[in-house]
């Protein structure tokens, strides 16, 4: 009922964007972790996937190796889909034989695309295609243009819903996590409020607190200036 594409900037930023005609489909689907990787689990979505997936490959197991793991235990794993990425961009994946077709999944060089209910096999190839080529836009745009190629193909075959991006770069907080959970064109929509995100909130998060400034910035002046200068032409 989703696809979705799982990857690992050069910067070692992690991101998710995803797709369903399900609602709120950000809530229970994506996951990441800083320093660690990232999980998307869906089609009969298996929440305890996504952290217990990122628990297994903070201990250095290979994302096959983690795999593995999460759906032996699982009695509903021919139902799910789930795809990882690790903090070298290895990845690894898996279809349940009891996906509704299209179903399938295809990984790159620091990326993974699945999904299932599809319009056909060109939505994961037409993602996969845009993320490759797009290596000039800033890492969380470039999944959006890659989500939205899929779209363009045919998307989820039952129609549109619902859209995130999730993106983590050094801290235990996201960097961006946007979610739209019911709109008539969420991709688009993401978009939007991806665009929104850049006038003030990816500014201020410069000075939260953070791993290599943990008390952040208090000064107000000086947060509104950067804001201010960042929107200067």
């Amino acid at each position: 009922m989703t696809w979705s594409i799982v990857g690992r900037d050069r910067d070692g930023s992690y991101g998710i964007a995803i797709a369903s005609r399900f609602f709120a489909v950000g809530a229970l689907c994506p996951y990441a972790r800083s320093g660690v990787g990232a999980v998307c689990t869906q089609a009969l979505v298996n929440p305890h996937y996504g952290p217990k997936g990122l628990d297994l490959l903070s201990e250095d197991l290979l994302p096959s190796e983690a795999i593995a793991l999460l759906i032996v235990e699982d009695h509903g794993r021919d139902h799910r889909q789930v795809h990882v990425i690790d903090r070298e961009g290895r990845t690894a994946a898996h279809t349940g034989s009891a996906c509704i077709e299209w179903c399938g999944h295809l990984a790159g060089d620091g990326f993974s695309v699945a999904g299932n209910m599809l319009a056909g096999k060109a939505v994961l190839g037409q993602t996969a295609s845009v993320f490759r080529e797009r290596k000039d836009l800033p890492f969380p745009e470039r999944l959006i243009e890659a989500l939205a190629a899929g779209d363009a193909a045919g998307g989820d075959k039952r129609g549109k819903q619902a859209a995130a991006l999730l993106v983590y770069t050094t801290e235990e907080y996201p960097f961006l996590d946007i979610r739209v959970d019911d709109h008539a064109e969420p991709i688009g929509e993401l978009r939007r409020l991806y665009g929104v995100s850049r006038e003030r909130y990816q500014i201020f998060s410069r000075f939260l607190p953070s791993r290599a400034r943990p008390a952040g910035v208090t000064d107000r002046a000086v947060i509104e200036d950067a804001i201010a200068r960042s929107q200067r032409p």
